[in-house]
């Protein structure tokens, strides 16, 4: 990627030039973008992206892939957000283009450890999943050759002459016979998963795939492909975070905050000491209302859960002085001296509200660096209660709480599944009675982008895709 300070060049392609680019609304992501955007419009396309693969999360969890509200409610999101998902529509460029960019930058931020890249493959291959369940049939062929994928389609006289074969060993044909299905030739190799769960015709060393089963096919190259090119961009991507004006942008976007602004300045002094009792068994997430338990309970919190839980307090509305206030009574009732507190407590306090040292206005941990970073020890209170318990205390945690136990195995399940942002909002689900999910899709609070990032020149190799040569992105200064 380079960065000039020059502005974003209108697009020159048009007409076919423009439908060539992206002939369809879903593609592997085979090649690299290869043009000049700003900083503000890298920072928004990753956002919107991230936006995109959260609500196929929450909506994968929340219903039954497939089924028809499923595909409406994703249907309705992605075109909120503008992205592609249909052949069909006019005017497709921009939607398909935003697309193609976004999914590249967020292969950068999440490229980064195991459990990003697990996440990310986990939510584009449900995103393809649903694009190609709405392609006309008509375009699949066209897709899977611009897709490397060698799948023709047999001919009617040789569906014919396999039929009988191909439903009874095909369990996804509801009816007896084939003439509406495409039927593909794909070589055993690519079919395995197929072939394990018995559910494919094979002869010659070729299987005989449906319509309707290949789409376990192509998620599986999808995978195999994504998951390969995210390992040479972890690899590759030392030299990219070399660059102090991306490594910030890059840090931070796996942690940045796609929900509704709650600014702190607007909740300043909006709740009193006295409501915290109460509002921490009725609206606290689990990860603060343990921590609430262990400080009334302990009378002290190390530093890790003081972080934490303090910032939570200062985020939800408590001022300074209700904050210096609520955390030297509860240090005192543990029989620490007022004067020690002064002197070994306060500081930090204030400096939390950036009254001290550098005068940074800290704003609530995000849920992701709960999660990710910082495990708790022995005798720390601080992290998420989803990732960091064990099970079997998680459940009975979630017991104490008056969780059913219908409500326990849909939490224990999601946390096993690794979705333990989820998890959190359905115990919220839960605990305030809500039928509907996506009432609560903003409950997953992420940090924003802070960093103020100057223009220059910089150079993402291809390496980071996995291709060869040079990706140029020209950028301008945010305050330019």
């Amino acid at each position: 990627m380079e960065f000039s300070g020059v502005k974003r060049r209108k697009p020159w392609l048009i007409g076919d030039q423009r439908k060539a680019s992206y002939p369809h609304s879903l593609q592997f992501y085979l090649q690299p973008p290869s043009e000049n955007i700003s900083l503000i419009e890298f920072e928004n396309l990753a956002i919107d992206r991230l936006k995109l693969l959260k609500s196929v999360e929450n909506l994968g969890v929340s219903y039954v892939k497939g089924t028809e509200l499923y595909q409406s409610k994703l249907e309705a999101e992605i075109r909120r957000l503008k992205f592609s998902y249909r052949e069909s529509l006019e005017d497709e460029y921009e939607p398909r283009r935003k697309d193609h960019i976004s999914h590249f930058i967020l292969r950068l931020a999440y490229c980064q450890s195991e459990d990003l890249r697990r996440w990310f493959i986990q939510q584009e291959m449900d995103l393809l999943r649903f694009r190609f369940s709405i392609l006309p049939k008509d375009k699949i062929q066209s897709f899977l050759q611009d897709s490397h994928l060698h799948f023709e389609a047999i001919s009617e006289e040789e569906k014919n002459l396999r039929e009988q074969e191909i439903i009874a060993s095909s369990t996804s044909l509801g009816g007896p016979k084939l003439e509406l299905e495409y039927v593909y030739k794909i070589p055993f190799a690519d079919a395995l998963d197929l072939f394990r769960g018995r559910k494919v015709y094979l002869e010659n060393g070729f299987a005989y795939v449906p319509l309707k089963d290949i789409v376990a096919i192509i998620l599986n190259e999808f995978r195999a492909k994504l998951s390969k090119a995210l390992a040479l961009t972890a690899r590759s991507l030392p030299a990219v975070q070399s660059d102090e004006r991306l490594q910030p942008l890059l840090n931070h976007l796996s942690h940045s905050y796609i929900g509704q602004d709650y600014s702190i300045q607007g909740n300043a002094g909006k709740i009193s000491l006295d409501q915290i009792d109460s509002l921490s068994t009725k609206s606290f997430p689990p990860c603060m209302r343990q921590l609430h338990k262990a400080l009334r309970e302990n009378h002290h919190l190390r530093h890790g859960g003081r972080m934490q839980y303090g910032l939570f307090l200062k985020g939800i509305g408590l001022t300074l002085e209700q904050a210096l206030q609520f955390w030297k009574q509860e240090f005192i009732k543990g029989k620490m001296d007022p004067d020690k507190f002064d002197k070994g407590y306060s500081y930090n306090i204030r400096h939390s509200f950036g009254k001290e040292g550098k005068r940074t206005d800290y704003t609530p941990f995000s849920c992701l660096k709960i999660i990710l970073t910082n495990p708790p020890s022995q005798g720390d209170y601080h992290g998420c209660p989803f990732r960091h318990s064990d099970p079997e205390l998680l459940k009975q945690k979630l017991q104490s709480y008056k969780i059913t136990p219908g409500g326990i195995s849909q939490i224990l399940d999601l946390v096993k599944g690794t979705h333990y942002q989820v998890a959190c909002q359905k115990y919220f689900e839960m605990t305030h009675n809500a039928c509907d999910q996506t009432h609560f899709n903003e409950v997953l609070k992420l940090n924003r982008f802070t960093e103020s990032i100057c223009s220059s020149t910089v150079i993402i190799p291809y390496g980071c895709f996995g291709n060869t040569g040079c990706l140029v992105i020209c950028c301008h200064c945010k305050t330019s």
